[in-house]
């Protein structure tokens, strides 16, 4: 049963050349940024934020964000200063940072500031999920992608410390390391913001999720692969001694509704409007550089990785569900099949996307608002799995 829907924009720089980028081979890290306007700049986010707004008064009971790097694909080189707005000029719903992403961050224990201080301007509706980020961000930041994981664990473990343990404290680790730990801005909500932890395809982010009981939420991979990571999900819990529940897992997907189901698809097609690829042309070496995901993940889960970086032709997604579309009616009907599969407490919607018009894209959000969301937190699963 869905209890909680999620509005999600990637906040996109759709106008640069594609011809250049074609001749290049690649949408990102080193696509010339002689090629931003700050001037259309300034319109996309003004549309963006009014789009956050809409989703809002039309029904949804939150925002995520995200952070990238050296892309037109993103505008969100910090998911923070988006929040700090939406802080101040929303009264309701949840602002899910998806999010932070810690391996890449000199400092932690800044980020751990920042956060408390977004969760005090907002009233405690901050949800502070970490990311590890993808290879492009490794590369964009000068980080080494060999010791992700470990910069990730470490930072998560000295924010939830700075959040939680009274201070001045001292903080000597392997890549971070603090004579004083003693934040004075500290998180409205007790003991701190709660986190989530979002994925695709790594069985050991996975796991550590389950490890801490954080919601992992699988981030648009197919229905056929989705079930596997539950059930690993669920397995690593059990060795920790808890059950879990659908309040365990949360599912993000691309949605397109219209007022038919001829206008939603082809409005659906904006999700490939780089180069005919969601995330646009990465270099296999840039978006995995060697040492970034664990040869497990690229081992158990090929067909996760394939399905997830836009591999798939458009046709193909909508049959996979990586993409859904239709009038709300047609949509409402996929949507409970979705919940059937994979049953997520909590359910993001990527809803606008690249070249989509804003009056097509505020369309959508009120007709996801005001028909979509209802029928679906109504609509109790049948089996699951």
């Amino acid at each position: 049963m869905v209890k909680e829907v999620f509005f999600f924009n990637e906040l996109a720089y759709s106008s640069f050349p594609q011809d250049v980028a074609r001749s290049l081979g690649y949408t990102v890290l080193s696509l010339p940024n002689s090629h931003f306007e700050p001037n259309k700049a300034h319109d996309f986010y003004h549309q963006y934020l009014e789009e956050h707004l809409h989703a809002l008064e039309a029904g949804f009971d939150g925002i995520m964000l995200s952070e990238h790097h050296n892309s037109p694909h993103s505008m969100s080189p910090s998911s923070n200063l988006i929040a700090s707005i939406l802080a101040k000029i929303t009264k309701r719903g949840k602002i899910v940072l998806l999010g932070n992403i810690l391996p890449v961050t000199d400092n932690p224990l800044r980020l751990a500031e920042e956060i408390a201080m977004l969760d005090v301007i907002s009233g405690g509706r901050i949800v502070a999920g970490f990311v590890r980020g993808g290879g492009v961000e490794s590369l964009a930041t000068n980080a080494n992608p060999v010791h992700n994981r470990e910069r990730y664990i470490e930072g998560h473990d000295l924010i939830i410390k700075a959040w939680t343990t009274p201070g001045p404290f001292r903080w000597e680790g392997k890549h971070f390391h603090y004579r004083v730990v003693n934040p004075w801005v500290l998180p409205m909500q007790k003991p701190h913001p709660p986190i989530w932890v979002p994925g695709v395809a790594s069985p050991e982010t996975i796991q550590w999720a389950a490890k801490h009981q954080y919601p992992y939420i699988a981030l648009n991979t197919s229905l056929e692969s989705t079930p596997s990571m539950w059930k690993l999900y669920n397995d690593a819990a059990a060795e920790e001694g808890y059950k879990t529940t659908q309040d365990n897992f949360g599912y993000l997907l691309k949605i397109c509704v219209a007022d038919t189901d001829e206008k939603a698809y082809e409005e659906g097609k904006n999700f490939y409007w780089q180069l005919g690829k969601t995330f646009g042309l990465i270099p296999r070496h840039w978006y995995r550089p060697p040492g970034h995901v664990a040869r497990a993940a690229v081992a158990s889960q090929p067909a996760i990785i394939r399905d997830t970086y836009g591999e798939v032709e458009y046709e193909q997604a909508q049959q996979i569900g990586q993409i859904i579309t239709g009038s709300p009616d047609t949509v409402i009907k996929k949507l409970k099949h979705l919940v059937d599969v994979v049953d997520p407490a909590l359910l993001i919607l990527w809803a606008r996307e690249g070249p989509m018009s804003h009056e097509s894209a505020k369309r959508c959000l009120e007709l996801l608002g005001q028909e979509v969301i209802p029928a679906i937190k109504e609509y109790r699963p049948s089996t699951v799995g």
